[in-house]
């Protein structure tokens, strides 16, 4: 989808294609380092949540003696397994907010304002 009209944006992947200054920021080395970092955390975390998630739903399947057992009254071992993938959830978020706030946001603040002058032509906002 593109559009001819002056003025009006262009989608993303054409803006980045015509514009040298973006080449070059994504081929920097802080950027570089702003991926890896994110993909430090992102990939093994999703594996680890989506390997969990998983186990949860095999052993739901096909465990149901274990799955079953009462635990506490009525409460059984899906059910503290279902309430952990909340708790594992909001858990995750937490190491998020916290891995990224000390090892990511200032260095995207900083990638973030050299972009910002080197595209206004060394004039800051």
């Amino acid at each position: 989808m593109t559009t001819d009209t002056p003025g009006a944006p262009m989608p993303h992947d054409q803006a980045a294609r015509h514009d040298p200054v973006y080449d070059e920021l994504h081929e920097s080395a802080d950027f570089i380092e702003l991926r890896r970092r994110f993909r430090n955390f992102a990939f093994p975390a999703t594996a680890v949540f989506l390997g969990w998630y998983l186990l949860y739903v095999v052993m739901s399947n096909w465990a149901d003696d274990f799955m079953s057992t009462k635990v506490v009254g009525h409460i059984n071992i899906a059910l503290i397994f279902g309430l952990l993938q909340f708790a594992s959830t909001f858990f995750l978020a937490w190491l998020y907010s916290r891995y990224m706030n000390r090892n990511v946001d200032q260095l995207a603040r900083d990638v973030e304002l050299r972009f910002n002058n080197e595209s206004n032509g060394g004039v800051g906002r």
